[in-house]
């Protein structure tokens, strides 16, 4: 009975030992989420704002696949930095341009997709009357005003691209706050340009 504590109490320190370093790793992993998620936001507004004065699209870091093309403000005044891609990759980092729809001011539809867990969860909270506003890679803000928002069922319902009115799309998951991601519905608010300031 005498050499069953020794093990009972180097267990138990093994034990919190390792729970101790798995703590550590888990918080070290998010923190370096966070850091880098910072880091990539500040290097694509720098690129944002070298690409407003170049007038030539500017890549956040050497290696990256994607580049600002536009800045959405929304309706509490956030900037979103939206990038050239709706790939996995780019909408880890912002929101995405499908590079089939217009730009910002155009006519027809522009198209930005994201995450409703991150960049465009802000869309549960939008409604009819809302104003977003769009800055173009011209230096122009365009404004949009919210018309509504409809889930379409991506698996049997396609999101058409128009080409004679300016509006604009913005496309993520749906439900928001859901536990899985992927599924088929899409929550889609659609806003008209109202005016150019």
């Amino acid at each position: 009975m005498i050499l069953c504590k020794p093990r009972k109490k180097r267990f138990s320190t093994c034990l919190a030992g390792a729970l101790v370093l798995v703590a550590t790793l888990v918080t070290g992993q998010a923190l370096w989420l966070h850091a880098k998620a910072w880091l990539a936001q500040r290097l694509i507004a720098s690129a944002w704002q070298q690409t407003l004065a170049s007038g030539a699209p500017v890549k956040p870091w050497p290696w990256a696949d994607t580049w600002p093309v536009a800045r959405l403000t929304t309706p509490q005044g956030r900037h979103l930095y939206v990038l050239a891609s709706v790939s996995g990759q780019a909408l880890a980092f912002g929101p995405g341009h499908l590079s089939a729809s217009a730009l910002p001011g155009e006519a027809g539809t522009v198209l930005i997709a994201g995450h409703q867990d991150s960049h465009l969860a802000f869309l549960e909270q939008v409604k009819a009357g809302d104003a977003l506003a769009l800055q173009g890679v011209d230096g122009q803000i365009y404004q949009y005003r919210v018309a509504g928002a409809d889930v379409v069922d991506s698996s049997n319902q396609h999101i058409s691209l128009q080409y004679g009115t300016p509006e604009l799309r913005l496309v993520t998951c749906y439900p928001f706050a859901s536990l899985q991601s992927g599924g088929p519905l899409r929550y889609v608010v659609t806003a008209w340009l109202e005016e150019m300031r």
